[in-house]
């Protein structure tokens, strides 16, 4: 079958040709790259940072203004959760009550569609029972977004024509713009499914009634509020004809201004009308608030887009910063009393389209490194110009089809999907490789010397068919050992199932073009006859030409290398023959030059500190180092295989050794001899007391376990607490002084502060919780697409302003210089943003920490944006790890979250300050207990009473103005000086049915009673939460084990008794981990078992499939090998001019992680590829020579080893140094693509061990055949 297709494409070349540009445009059209060419349209896959690995929830969210939490879980939450819990699909429901709202969160099994469990919701709610939940108490369902949604926050502010804050605006002014303009347009944005405000003040119209006045009229509170309501009204009379033309008639009546609410009537006393601005005052106020925006210390209004579901999240956001620019122009202006006129302007503090630039930069950049390096790797290693043209030619078209593939099977392009393409590369090249190499030795055969047209179309689809069945051997174990990531379920699932669909795509691309198109594109190159001496001199002047053209656009490098190739061939008739030894890889000398050069340009390892011609021989030493250990072992390959072939044992004794070394480094010392201490202990001695014992303990402890490293996302969201009693106004100053002192610190861009919630059901905040956003600065200046900028310089390296001065990095940084001042040049320098001191975003972390240690607020996880509202959905807590505690009621909860406290701060592994057990019962409470009897006596009920309560101290709504497309509320309350202490509400009037008015304190006693802040459960259990998070050098999983025996050990000695009705649990990530090993430990083996059987499928025979399944092993122990020298201070711990390997391989412990083991089984399916190629030709020699001794069959392994190491070798050397820019990455995604690329690393770098292993273990298969096969003729004799 795959024959059949080589041929029809070899022979219909001009189909192949056009199927070959189709792609690429195609590729080019839908990239997730912003390449902006203008002769092809733009369809581009869809992109945002990291996949969405969210729980699929919906938020039930039902307010009932004033009320408890108490109440709101007594009448809602409970009521309405009980009611849920049988929707369909239904996994966990989680409640929040607080007060006024109650939020409700449904989490639905991951097979269940969106927008089907909306739907089902939906018929829940429309059909609740009529006593469920109070009278006019109506739950919504929440926007159609998820944890990924907020992708844009903005603060509202005057700015005059230069962009200057002005200031001139009051919050009421800027709040209603944001409700009743901004909000409004920027939800008309397709694919935004909410925006929602905070900040500000809401304006309403408020009557605070006089009780003396009401008194001495004799008129109720609800006479008032009648009066009101009924003032405050439009009607429709149908229409009248005039003159035969139709009118519609309006009865006008709606409250345009505090005037019209001042002359409703209440009452008429002898014929005088009582109105309202005779018992009470109206005027304009603002409403109670629940959030607060702060922006450097002072308030701000401002406001959150949210992306709806499967909306492309970059193209959300293009699309709101479009709909600014359009509605900038309206939004209202003033002139400031100093003249300068002031425009409300819209300013995002908040925007994740530069992290997603920049994690796709991250990924561009780390791919075009790959791409080039494995274009030097291929010139080096092939030293054929035409063949390194065709196989580095084609790696770029394979990237270009996996995008095509990507858009419209729905994967988006993140830093996870992205990296599987990074992986990739290395197989992707190898497949040209071998394709090509084969193609090259049958050309060189003497029999196929200068064949041309259909005897060459022959021997290319011969040469091609041949390695065919090889190559889909390996690409099938490569493609079948991400199984395991296809099974894998819920966050981990959905965060690795893009890299497998992606690294699966990549490598069928590149099998298809090598199928496809590489024959052809042979065909083509290898049939031109360059020695003639027309076509050479046409040539010759194409690049003579073309150098001389492109050095008006171009830097010198590029047009020099083009002259030159040119002359040379030009004058190469002219070089006498015996230098053309010397001279015959000239042009590829040159291109070998040009794209180092490209390379050094692009990657610079070194740093922009280094000059560019340090780094580039520090790419040249390193890639030499590499090819030359590797072209070594080719050289010394048959001396070196024939003394493995004498000396089996010895040698053997050497990958068995690397075998156990790497378990040793997985699982630990200690478990791994734990057999030997068993049978000690039984002899009677304690081998795990001595030194022999501990040494190796210590030095192999064996690695930590994470579920997944964490993606640096460019800012903070530090997420600290008050107590619980602090007012609103409290925390404003608090937030506010944080925020001023965040933005002191030099790496810092700016500090905005949330406390409270904004005004949506995805924010369930008290307010004594704050929300920093901390935007710190990049390291270095970046353009719109996440690369950096140079900038120009002097000649001495000082960078030079706009306005001409010269300054040095360090008195920059002193200025504040950003890219406003500086000067944009291709040829200058990259400016860093932080200060020397400052070596990470961990160092900036730990400044915020240092400098926000307030009194009375507690310390907070380290998190970022996405991170946290991740966590928050996943587990219902803010930190990434904590404990949850069930019980009976919220102080028995408390009480034993604080004991757990207490005993997780002094656990070593745990961050004391970070501990924080949930102060659920901390918020002051005033009860107004009624007397039942003392009422009677009056005739009211206990309605009479609430309903003045309500009315008076909290205010009652009770109309809307509207006016044009602004509604405000229109509020009935007693002024606050007559209800701010519990001496001015005792006076608080009740009016009886006998017209006699009450003062409340005769009726109620006043009580003072601590009660939940709010009251959290989890499918209707009461619940509360202790925080905790780990010290830097230990791994999730290890952390939780050291806290679970902490808590147990004071549990078994009796100091720590757990309360009846108390049970508590670990939750967080690491429960993510846990289920992924889970997974993981049934799906591995059964993909090795798969990768197995296509080897037997391929050799037929069960020793010769275990024989090249040995590479799995050595390769697996090799990525340990490596993970544990990351762990080590001295490895790489050395310095190339002012930079420390360390730091440019991006050095330092790495846990176990599911990227790790992503990286593990992508190193599975390659790990047996070259045991597949030589084992593929080993048989293939054996089958045309079918020797008969053991001498016989050395010599057969020896030849079938020479043919084949050198291209085993090539494929070695891309798959190892194509992973170097991913190793040395440090833009955002590096994080995640580092530990996937260490095992693979490692593993291929051990790996070429099999090189050896595979023909030693076949010699003494065959051996042994033949041996026994002797046995048995003298014995037969």
């Amino acid at each position: 079958m795959l024959d059949k297709i080589v041929k029809y494409f070899l022979e219909n070349r001009l189909v192949t040709i056009l199927i070959l540009a189709i792609l690429i445009v195609w590729g080019i059209a839908t990239s997730p790259f912003d390449w902006k060419l203008p002769f092809i349209p733009s369809d581009p896959v869809s992109v945002d940072a990291i996949p969405d690995i969210g729980e699929n929830q919906q938020i039930i969210f039902t307010q009932w203004q004033g009320r408890s939490p108490q109440d709101v879980e007594d009448q809602i939450s409970y009521p309405l959760t009980t009611y849920l819990l049988g929707i369909p699909g239904v996994k966990s429901i989680r409640s929040n009550s607080m007060f006024g709202f109650s939020s409700i969160y449904i989490i639905f099994d991951d097979s269940v569609e969106f927008y089907w469990s909306r739907t089902r919701i939906l018929e829940k709610i429309s059909s609740l029972p009529s006593n469920l939940l109070p009278d006019g108490v109506n739950p919504t369902l929440g926007p159609d977004a998820t944890a990924l949604g907020q992708v844009y926050w903005y603060t509202i502010e005057g700015r005059d024509k230069d962009g200057n804050p002005t200031g001139g605006w009051d919050l009421q002014e800027i709040r209603t713009a944001q409700d009743y303009y901004v909000k409004y347009g920027l939800n008309a944005v397709q694919g935004v499914s909410e925006v929602a405000s905070i900040g500000g003040y809401i304006k309403e119209y408020q009557v605070d009634v006089n009780p003396d006045a009401l008194k001495a009229y004799n008129i109720s509170l609800m006479q008032v509020m009648t009066a009101v309501q009924k003032s405050n009204k439009d009607v429709g009379a149908k229409t009248i004809e005039i003159n035969q033309a139709e009118y519609l008639v309006r009865g006008l009546g709606y409250v345009k201004k505090v005037g019209d609410i001042e002359q409703a009537v209440v009452a008429v006393k002898d014929n005088v009308p009582i109105r309202v601005k005779d018992i009470g005052v109206v005027n304009l106020g603002p409403a109670t608030r629940r959030g607060v925006l702060d922006k450097g210390g002072a308030e701000a209004v401002g406001g959150v887009v949210i992306a709806r579901y499967g909306s492309n999240p970059l193209q959300v956001i293009n699309g709101v910063k479009s709909k600014i620019n359009e509605i900038a122009s309206g939004l209202p202006k003033k002139t400031l009393a100093d003249g300068t006129v002031s425009q409300l302007t819209i300013v995002p503090f908040y925007d994740r389209t530069a992290l997603i630039h920049e994690t796709i930069g991250t990924l561009q950049t780390a791919l075009s490194h790959e791409v080039l390096i494995s274009i030097i790797v291929v010139l080096i290693l092939v030293l054929n110009l035409r063949a390194s043209l065709i196989i580095s030619g084609l790696l770029p078209v394979g990237v270009l089809i996996t995008f095509i593939v990507m858009r419209y099977a729905g994967v988006d392009a993140n830093v996870v999907a992205l990296s599987g393409i990074a992986i990739a590369i290395g197989v992707m090249i190898d497949v040209g490789i071998i394709f090509v190499e084969n193609i090259i030795r049958h050309l060189e055969m003497p029999e196929n010397h200068g064949v041309k047209g259909k005897e060459l179309l022959n021997v290319i689809y011969d040469a091609t068919t041949e390695v065919v069945s090889a190559i889909t051997t390996a690409l099938a174990t490569t493609i079948v050992s991400f199984i395991p990531v296809f099974a894998m379920q819920s966050a981990e699932g959905k965060l690795f199932r893009p890299l497998a669909f992606t690294k699966s795509f990549a490598l069928l691309a590149s099998f298809i073009l090598g199928l496809v198109v590489l024959p052809t594109l042979s065909y083509f190159i290898f049939g031109v006859n360059y020695n003639k001496k027309r076509v050479r001199r046409f040539w010759s002047f194409v690049f003579i030409s073309g150098g001389i053209l492109l050095s008006i656009y171009f830097k010198m490098w590029l047009p020099l290398a083009l002259t030159l190739i040119g002359l040379y061939d030009l004058l190469n008739h002219k070089i006498p023959e015996k230098y053309h030894h010397y001279t015959k890889h000239f042009n590829l000398v040159v291109l070998l030059f040009i794209v180092s050069y490209f390379l050094t340009e692009e990657w610079m390892p070194l740093g922009v500190q280094t000059s560019i011609f340090g780094n580039y021989i520090f790419i040249i030493v390193l890639l030499g180092i590499i090819l030359f250990a590797l072209l070594s072992i080719v050289n010394t390959y048959e001396r070196t295989l024939r003394w493995c072939l004498k000396n089996k044992g010895k040698f053997m004794l050497i990958p068995l050794f690397t075998l156990l070394f790497g378990v040793m480094i997985w699982i630990g010392f200690a478990t791994t001899f734990g057999f030997v201490a068993k049978g000690f202990n039984k002899l009677g001695w304690n081998i795990q007391e001595s030194k022999v014992w501990t040494v190796p303990s210590k030095t192999f402890p064996g690695i930590g376990s994470e579920f997944m490293p964490t993606l640096n996302e460019g800012s903070y969201l530090l997420m600290p607490t008050s107590m619980p009693h602090a007012g609103i106004e409290q925390n404003r100053k608090v937030v506010g002084q944080i925020d001023m002192i965040v933005s002191q610190i030099p790496e810092v861009d700016m500090s905005v502060g949330k406390l409270g919630r904004v005004d949506s059901p995805i924010d369930p905040a008290p307010i004594s919780m704050y929300e920093n956003m901390i935007e710190y600065k990049p390291e270095f200046i970046l353009d719109g697409n996440g690369h950096r900028m140079r900038f120009k310089t002097d000649n001495k390296g000082r960078f030079v302003t706009k306005s001409g001065d010269s300054l040095t990095h360090e008195n920059a940084l002193k200025e504040h210089i950003s890219i406003k001042n500086l000067i944009a040049d291709k040829d200058g320098k990259y400016y860093r943003n932080w200060r020397d001191m400052i070596h990470s975003p961990d160092d900036i972390w730990n400044e915020i920490v240092k400098a926000t240690k307030i009194p009375g607020v507690t310390s907070a996880p380290k998190l970022q944006p996405i991170q946290t509202r991740l966590v928050m959905l996943q587990t219902g807590m803010r930190s990434p790890m904590g404990i949850k505690v069930f019980g009976p009621d919220l102080k028995t909860i408390q009480d034993f979250g604080l004991k757990l406290e207490s005993i997780l701060k002094t656990v070593p592994s745990v961050k004391k300050d970070a501990v924080f057990a949930d102060r659920i019962v901390g918020k002051p409470y005033l009860n107004l207990n009624i007397d039942r009897e003392k009422i009677g006596r009056y005739g009211l009920n206990i309605e009479d009473i609430q309903q003045a309560i309500e009315t008076s101290i909290g205010g009652m709504k009770v109309s809307s103005t509207v006016e044009g497309r602004e509604r405000y509320p229109i509020r009935i309350r007693y002024p606050r000086e007559l209800r701010d202490s519990p001496e001015t509400l005792a006076k608080i009037l009740v009016s009886t049915p006998s017209g006699a008015q009450i003062p409340l304190g005769q009726l109620v006693s006043f009580e003072y009673k601590q009660g939940p802040q709010s009251i959290k459960s989890e499918d209707t259990f009461l619940v509360g939460f202790v925080l905790f998070d780990k010290n830097e050098s230990f791994a999730e999983v290890d952390v939780v084990n050291d806290a679970q025996k902490a808590i147990q050990t004071k549990i078994d000695s009796g100091e720590l008794k757990v309360p009846q009705g108390i049970s508590y649990k670990f939750s967080g990530t690491y429960e993510n981990q846990i289920r992924a090993m889970k997974r993981l430990s049934i799906v591995i083996p059964i993909c090795l078992l798969a990768i197995f059987l296509i080897l037997y499928f391929q050799f037929k025979t069960l020793i010769a499939s275990t024989i090249h399944f040995s590479g799995v092993f050595v390769a697996f122990a090799g990525g340990f090998i490596m993970l544990w020298l990351y762990s080590q201070g001295w490895f790489l711990n050395f310095s190339v001019g002012d930079v420390n390997m360390r730091d440019l391989f991006q050095i330092h412990p790495i846990n176990l992680s599911v990227a790790v083991w992503v990286g593990f089984i992508a190193l599975f399916g390659i790990a047996t590829n070259d045991g597949v190629i030589m084992g593929t030709y080993i048989h293939q020699v054996f089958e045309r020579k079918n020797p008969q001794t053991v001498l016989a069959v050395r010599e057969a392994v020896v030849q079938a080893g020479k043919q084949r190491v050198r291209p085993a070798m090539m494929t070695a050397a891309v798959a190892i140094i194509a992973l170097l820019p991913v190793l040395t990455s440090t833009g955002k995604g590096s994080e995640i693509m580092i530990p996937m690329a260490i095992p693979t690393f490692g593993g291929m770098t051990i790996q070429i061990m099999t090189m050896f292993v595979v023909p030693v273990l076949q010699a003494y298969w065959r051996e042994t055949v033949i041996k026994n096969q002797l046995k048995k003729e003298r014995r037969n004799a």
